[in-house]
């Protein structure tokens, strides 16, 4: 499980069908499991999850719904809706059918005791705002793959006296939420095959990798 500041889908590890979802109530919904995380224990994360939010449920919409919340005190959205437009447009048409909703949501108080970059919830994605310093402090040391893909986006580690730090600039933590964490959970909603945390995760990194930072970089 990737500890990289981003839930995953759905309450039962994968996403439910949109017939399965228009029956259920969207305040009762919660994403099940954690990902991109800051290294906080199960309790914590447990907490988190019960943080408010606005679940859209799926419409079969014609055209992707895009709101904006306000950042929040101290905090910043790196990536305008006009920009998360453009670069949803450059996806090849049929990896977006399904995408019917882009939130960007507010930081709370709830959400700030375990922040997160995003999440994906049926047919819609939530990507979440990031400290205005640009500058994230993590409780327990980054995993290898969790270092090395924020250094892919330009993104600097920093321990001082077992304090972990990562820092951002504003064209870096952009790079980042367009090409990797919008990227990612879009590939989720594309992934109607697999069903294990495990594999749905295998995925969503491969197409992040694949239509995010290559396609980005030309490659």
């Amino acid at each position: 499980m990737k500890r990289r500041r981003s839930f995953t889908p759905g309450n039962a590890r994968h996403p439910a069908s949109k017939t399965h979802l228009a029956r259920r109530r969207k305040t009762q919904d919660r994403p099940a499991v954690a990902h991109r995380s800051r290294g906080m224990g199960r309790s914590r994360q447990r907490e988190a999850f019960n943080a408010p939010e606005t679940w859209h449920e799926p419409a079969d919409r014609e055209q992707i719904h895009y709101i904006m919340q306000p950042a929040g005190t101290g905090y910043v959205h790196p990536a305008t809706l006009d920009e998360i437009r453009d670069r949803i447009a450059q996806l090849p048409p049929r990896l977006t059918r399904s995408l019917e909703v882009v939130q960007l949501s507010r930081m709370t108080r709830k959400r700030a005791l375990f922040p997160c970059y995003g999440m994906q919830w049926g047919s819609s994605v939530y990507l979440y705002p990031i400290e205005e310093t640009l500058i994230e402090h993590f409780a327990l040391p980054p995993k290898p793959q969790q270092r090395i893909e924020a250094e892919m986006y330009g993104g600097r580690w920093h321990n001082e006296g077992g304090q972990w730090r990562l820092e951002w600039t504003e064209e870096t933590i952009r790079d980042f939420y367009l090409n990797n964490i919008l990227i990612h959970e879009i590939g989720h909603i594309c992934d109607d095959r697999n069903t294990s945390f495990t594999d749905r995760e295998r995925y969503a990194d491969w197409f992040a990798v694949e239509y995010g930072y290559r396609a980005s970089r030309g490659r």
